[in-house]
């Protein structure tokens, strides 16, 4: 018998990922940039035994159905064609990030059982390796390994499709977090790049500007200037929303408060604090600002926002593994 319990933080991309080039091994049609968020991550605890007689996967606390477990025993059956192994697993996952709801609660799940199962295995696989399994549990999740600025290089194969650190993020970056609404959404990421990526005319002008963008924003990040940063961040995800909405099917994740919290932030640039809009495939929005600044543009925001849907995030660290008494918080032994 073996274990392991690994936390991992989401991560939310300022240069997005939209759309796959292979659907099997999860390869990006452009690289992404991301930022790995402290205040949203995924605890994970596996165990693996020959007694076990099926794999079982909980999620927050709730057995998950067979159609649920059959995805991750497909994840699962990676690692254990690495390590040579044919034991069934039990997963236990707590997500302490809205699960579906846009706020990249896959990427943080993903790499924490990536590196959960990494370590219960004794793969010893090092983090650029080990993001190219987690890219296939969910793209984002191969960000999720490391801390602050991470960049997911496209590549050309499974090998080489994976993350790099880029910058800590420690000077004075942070990310307030306006929940529009926590519910899971109803058009998946999956289903949702796959249209785009077949019917929309815009589709590709938004390829070639993403690998320019991700140019300009490390350049950035480099020479540590905030407003070209934040400008760049916010471009990208317009332009990812508009070429969704080009596609035959039109894919709109903006609901009424979406674009409430988008012209809030406007108003603040105008008020002459620097803050920038990025979102996801949901309907929440994320905005980017300097932590020492995040206090009063969360307070701004309770103008048009309950505080339970604002949160504050500083940037996040890379997977790491539970401590005991951690890990004894979920009732999860790791002895």
């Amino acid at each position: 018998m073996s274990k392991a319990a690994v936390r991992a933080h989401t991560n939310i991309a300022l240069i997005k990922y939209w759309g796959k080039a292979d659907e099997e091994l999860f390869l990006p049609m452009n690289s992404s940039l991301s930022l790995t968020l402290n205040g949203l991550y995924t605890d994970t605890f596996v165990e693996i035994s020959d007694a076990f007689t099926e794999d079982q996967f909980r999620l927050n606390g709730q057995l998950q159905s067979e159609k649920e477990t059959a995805k991750i025993s497909h994840f699962l059956d990676l690692f254990r064609k690495e390590a040579n192994r044919n034991e069934f697993i039990h997963v236990d996952s707590v997500n302490h990030v809205p699960t579906a709801a846009g706020l990249a609660s896959s990427a943080s799940a993903f790499a924490a059982l990536a590196g959960a199962l990494n370590m219960a295995m004794g793969l010893n696989m090092d983090l650029q390796t080990l993001s190219t399994f987690a890219r296939r549990g969910s793209g984002s999740a191969t960000r999720s390994l490391f801390g602050g600025f991470v960049e997911w290089q496209k590549g050309s194969s499974s090998k080489d499709s994976m993350a790099i650190p880029v910058d800590d993020a420690d000077w004075d970056i942070g990310m307030v977090i306006v929940a529009v609404n926590k519910s899971a959404k109803k058009i998946s990421s999956r289903l949702g790049m796959k249209q785009t990526v077949e019917t929309s005319p815009f589709y590709p002008a938004w390829v070639e500007s993403a690998e320019k963008d991700l140019v300009a924003i490390k350049k950035a990040i480099q020479v540590q200037d905030f407003e070209k940063l934040g400008q760049i961040t916010e471009h990208s995800a317009m332009k990812m929303h508009g070429s969704m909405m080009g596609a035959a099917t039109p894919i709109i994740y903006f609901e009424p408060d979406s674009i409430k919290a988008i012209q809030a932030v406007r108003e603040l640039r105008e008020q002459g604090i620097l803050c920038y809009v990025t979102m996801d495939a949901g309907p929440n929005v994320k905005v980017l600002c300097r932590l020492s600044e995040a206090e009063k543009i969360k307070e701004k925001l309770t103008a048009y926002f309950s505080t339970e849907q604002l949160l504050i995030s500083g940037p996040g660290k890379g997977i790491r593994s539970l401590t005991p008494e951690e890990a004894a918080e979920y009732d999860w032994s790791l002895t």
